[in-house]
Protein backbone atom coordinates (compact mmCIF):
# COMPACT_ATOMS: atom_id res chain seq x y z
CA UNK A 1 0.00 0.00 0.00
CA UNK A 2 1.12 3.59 -0.60
CA UNK A 3 -0.26 6.98 0.87
CA UNK A 4 0.99 10.25 -0.46
CA UNK A 5 0.65 12.42 2.59
CA UNK A 6 0.40 16.39 2.12
CA UNK A 7 1.09 19.25 3.86
CA UNK A 8 -0.36 22.77 3.26
CA UNK A 9 0.69 26.25 3.59
CA UNK A 10 2.81 27.36 6.61
CA UNK A 11 2.84 23.45 8.17
CA UNK A 12 6.49 23.29 7.80
CA UNK A 13 6.51 26.12 10.55
CA UNK A 14 5.06 23.81 13.32
CA UNK A 15 7.08 23.82 16.14
CA UNK A 16 8.30 27.78 15.38
CA UNK A 17 4.97 29.21 14.84
CA UNK A 18 1.93 29.37 17.82
CA UNK A 19 3.60 26.86 19.58
CA UNK A 20 0.32 27.25 22.08
CA UNK A 21 -1.63 26.00 19.42
CA UNK A 22 0.81 23.41 17.33
CA UNK A 23 2.99 22.07 20.17
CA UNK A 24 7.22 22.51 20.04
CA UNK A 25 7.36 19.59 17.74
CA UNK A 26 8.87 20.33 14.34
CA UNK A 27 7.78 19.57 10.81
CA UNK A 28 10.49 17.28 10.64
CA UNK A 29 9.34 15.32 13.68
CA UNK A 30 6.26 14.87 12.35
CA UNK A 31 7.67 13.21 9.43
CA UNK A 32 9.53 11.00 11.00
CA UNK A 33 6.55 9.84 13.27
CA UNK A 34 4.66 9.30 10.05
CA UNK A 35 7.65 7.47 8.33
CA UNK A 36 7.72 5.18 11.52
CA UNK A 37 3.95 4.74 12.05
CA UNK A 38 3.91 3.76 8.30
CA UNK A 39 6.89 1.29 8.38
CA UNK A 40 4.76 -0.59 11.54
CA UNK A 41 1.90 -0.81 9.05
CA UNK A 42 4.26 -2.00 5.79
CA UNK A 43 2.88 1.16 4.22
CA UNK A 44 5.30 3.20 1.52
CA UNK A 45 4.37 7.13 2.38
CA UNK A 46 5.34 9.49 0.34
CA UNK A 47 5.56 13.05 1.88
CA UNK A 48 5.36 16.22 0.56
CA UNK A 49 4.76 20.37 2.20
CA UNK A 50 3.86 23.34 -0.35
CA UNK A 51 2.92 26.98 0.69
CA UNK A 52 1.56 26.48 -2.84
CA UNK A 53 -2.04 25.96 -3.91
CA UNK A 54 -1.36 24.69 -7.32
CA UNK A 55 1.60 22.43 -6.24
CA UNK A 56 -1.18 20.49 -3.99
CA UNK A 57 -3.41 20.29 -6.42
CA UNK A 58 -0.86 18.92 -9.08
CA UNK A 59 0.25 16.28 -6.45
CA UNK A 60 -3.40 15.16 -5.28
CA UNK A 61 -4.13 14.17 -9.49
CA UNK A 62 -0.85 12.82 -9.72
CA UNK A 63 -2.13 10.28 -6.78
CA UNK A 64 -4.84 9.36 -8.79
CA UNK A 65 -2.95 9.03 -12.10
CA UNK A 66 -0.14 7.09 -10.28
CA UNK A 67 -2.62 4.82 -8.57
CA UNK A 68 -1.69 5.45 -5.17
CA UNK A 69 -4.15 4.20 -2.61
CA UNK A 70 -5.20 7.09 -0.69
CA UNK A 71 -4.26 10.72 0.48
CA UNK A 72 -3.85 12.41 3.86
CA UNK A 73 -4.17 15.57 3.83
CA UNK A 74 -3.82 18.65 6.12
CA UNK A 75 -4.87 21.57 3.82
CA UNK A 76 -3.58 24.59 6.21
CA UNK A 77 -5.39 27.61 5.42
CA UNK A 78 -6.22 26.58 2.32
CA UNK A 79 -8.71 24.12 3.87
CA UNK A 80 -11.29 27.31 4.30
CA UNK A 81 -10.13 29.18 0.98
CA UNK A 82 -9.69 26.89 -1.76
CA UNK A 83 -12.49 25.65 -4.22
CA UNK A 84 -9.37 24.08 -5.90
CA UNK A 85 -8.61 21.46 -3.52
CA UNK A 86 -12.40 20.90 -3.07
CA UNK A 87 -12.31 20.19 -7.05
CA UNK A 88 -9.31 18.13 -6.74
CA UNK A 89 -10.46 15.94 -4.21
CA UNK A 90 -13.68 15.31 -5.54
CA UNK A 91 -12.71 14.89 -8.92
CA UNK A 92 -10.27 11.40 -7.84
CA UNK A 93 -13.14 10.27 -6.08
CA UNK A 94 -12.90 7.13 -5.14
CA UNK A 95 -9.73 7.33 -4.01
CA UNK A 96 -9.86 8.04 -0.55
CA UNK A 97 -8.84 10.93 1.34
CA UNK A 98 -8.45 12.51 4.67
CA UNK A 99 -8.49 15.52 6.02
CA UNK A 100 -6.53 16.15 8.92
CA UNK A 101 -5.80 19.68 11.61
CA UNK A 102 -3.64 19.83 14.21
CA UNK A 103 -5.47 21.55 16.03
CA UNK A 104 -9.19 21.42 16.42
CA UNK A 105 -10.30 24.00 13.86
CA UNK A 106 -13.80 24.28 15.43
CA UNK A 107 -12.66 25.19 18.30
CA UNK A 108 -11.16 28.02 17.07
CA UNK A 109 -11.56 31.42 14.73
CA UNK A 110 -14.96 31.20 13.23
CA UNK A 111 -13.40 31.56 9.69
CA UNK A 112 -11.87 28.34 10.24
CA UNK A 113 -14.80 26.38 10.92
CA UNK A 114 -15.45 25.34 7.50
CA UNK A 115 -13.96 23.34 4.97
CA UNK A 116 -14.42 23.10 1.55
CA UNK A 117 -12.80 19.64 1.28
CA UNK A 118 -14.18 17.70 3.96
CA UNK A 119 -17.41 16.80 2.09
CA UNK A 120 -15.60 14.87 -0.58
CA UNK A 121 -13.30 13.20 2.18
CA UNK A 122 -13.67 9.93 3.84
CA UNK A 123 -13.04 11.71 6.90
CA UNK A 124 -11.84 14.84 8.77
CA UNK A 125 -9.88 14.79 12.10
CA UNK A 126 -8.92 17.71 14.01
CA UNK A 127 -7.43 18.34 16.87
CA UNK A 128 -5.68 15.15 17.95
CA UNK A 129 -1.89 16.39 17.38
CA UNK A 130 0.13 14.80 15.40
CA UNK A 131 -1.33 11.52 16.48
CA UNK A 132 -4.33 12.57 14.05
CA UNK A 133 -1.95 11.87 10.77
CA UNK A 134 -1.54 8.16 11.84
CA UNK A 135 -5.39 7.60 12.42
CA UNK A 136 -5.82 9.13 8.90
CA UNK A 137 -3.46 6.19 7.88
CA UNK A 138 -5.29 4.02 9.99
CA UNK A 139 -8.50 5.06 8.44
CA UNK A 140 -7.32 4.66 4.75
CA UNK A 141 -5.89 1.00 5.50
CA UNK A 142 -9.15 -0.22 7.28
CA UNK A 143 -10.83 1.61 3.96
CA UNK A 144 -8.95 -0.40 2.19
CA UNK A 145 -9.19 -3.91 3.60
CA UNK A 146 -13.59 -3.19 3.21
CA UNK A 147 -13.09 -1.82 -0.01
CA UNK A 148 -11.00 -5.80 -0.93
CA UNK A 149 -13.56 -7.18 0.60
CA UNK A 150 -16.85 -6.22 -1.24
CA UNK A 151 -14.66 -7.07 -4.37
CA UNK A 152 -14.29 -10.28 -3.41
Amino acid sequence: MKLMILNGPNLNMVGIREKQIYGTETFADLIQMIRDAAKERNVEVDCRQSNHEGDLVDWIQEAYFKQYDGIVINPGAYTHTSIALADAVHAIEPLPVVEVHISDISERESFRHSSYEAPFCLAQIKGHGFAGYVEAMDLILSHGKESAEYSL
